[in-house]
């Protein structure tokens, strides 16, 4: 199986992890690809590639929450298949949470009720590990916990039980996805970024880099391109239909080591470090159990590489100094 010949919606397409997996599905040639973003964080520069390999590739500037209007890009589209990756961020939820909960909530309800009413094939939804909280033992497989910290957490962990009593209730085709820490071009270098554009932010602006608290919190980091390849060979894998399933390395990397390989990729090792207060909500451990993962697809993402931090270092830099 594949999305060859099928008609797929990606929302949050436009956005980091979406847009690499436009980009992917586009290699198996579907028959439509259409991609919904309210564009909060999402840009259509990040789609550059994808519209040059598939000109017929629609985008719909629409909040993916609305259940009316999805439905509508559904039935008229003939969409087979909806990849669901639009969200509104962690830092975000510290600023907005009310927003935050109803937005990410009504997200997974409206795809599981277009699911429900038989108007879609599958449902692949991309959660997050951020709903499992801090480790309370390492590694973290599926069944670990729910302890959701922030705001943000609290509403991926209600989306993925939300899809599990549709699937229980409703039998509705669905698999939830929950990726590690992703990293690599295109994660939004603005005020709600990562710790890598941040880091490439300081460097270029000369400023000292700050560590939340003493550095030695955890994560588990998957690059991008693994993670949409991941996603697309998920969905064409019949045994992971119906399945919750850990997206990650098993390999956990400190906040320390990830600056430090950082700087060095950008070719400043000695740039000044300082450790400022903990960040409200952050998680002290995250290291995945792939086991899962890789009893049914056979294997795991490989673990945080140098090449590929140089990738995504370069990225940033040429992006922040245009």
């Amino acid at each position: 199986m594949s999305v060859k010949s099928k008609s797929v919606l990606v929302t949050g397409g436009a956005g980091f992890i979406g847009s690499h997996l436009v980009d992917r599905l586009i290699m198996d040639d579907p028959a439509k690809i259409v991609v919904v973003d309210n564009f909060f964080l999402g840009h259509m520069d990040n789609l550059d590639s994808a519209r040059a390999a598939r000109p017929d590739l629609e985008i719909i500037r629409l909040d993916a929450s609305d259940l009316a209007a999805m439905q509508d890009v559904v039935t008229s589209n003939g969409i087979d298949t909806v990849f669901d990756l639009a969200v509104v961020p962690l830092p975000t939820s510290l600023d907005y949470p009310d927003w935050t909960i109803k937005t990410n909530v009504g997200i997974v309800t409206t795809f599981c009720e277009i699911s429900r009413r038989g108007l879609v094939e599958r449902f692949i939804h991309i959660s997050s590990s951020e709903a499992y909280g801090s480790a309370r033992y390492v590694p973290m497989d599926e069944g670990h916990p729910h302890d959701a910290i922030t705001p943000y957490a609290a509403s991926k962990s209600a989306g993925d039980h939300i899809i599990s009593s549709y699937v229980q209730t409703f039998g509705i085709d669905a698999t939830v996805v929950r990726p590690f820490n992703n990293f690599g071009p295109r994660q939004n270098p603005g005020s709600y970024a990562g710790i890598i554009p941040i880091v490439v932010q300081k460097v270029l602006a000369g400023d000292p880099i700050e560590i939340h608290g003493d550095g030695e919190q955890t994560r588990d980091f998957v690059f991008v391109r693994d993670t949409s390849d991941f996603i697309a060979e998920i969905y064409a894998t019949p045994a992971c239909r119906g399945e919750v399933l850990n997206l990650a390395t098993g390999k956990e990397t400190s906040i320390n080591e990830l600056v430090t390989r950082l700087l060095a990729a950008l070719g400043v090792p000695d740039h000044p470090v300082i450790h400022g207060p903990e960040r409200p909500g952050d998680v002290r451990r995250h290291a995945a159990d792939v086991t899962k993962l890789t009893s049914l697809l056979g294997r795991q993402a490989g673990a945080l590489a140098d090449n590929a931090l140089a990738e995504t270092a370069d990225w940033y830099r040429s992006v922040l100094t245009k």
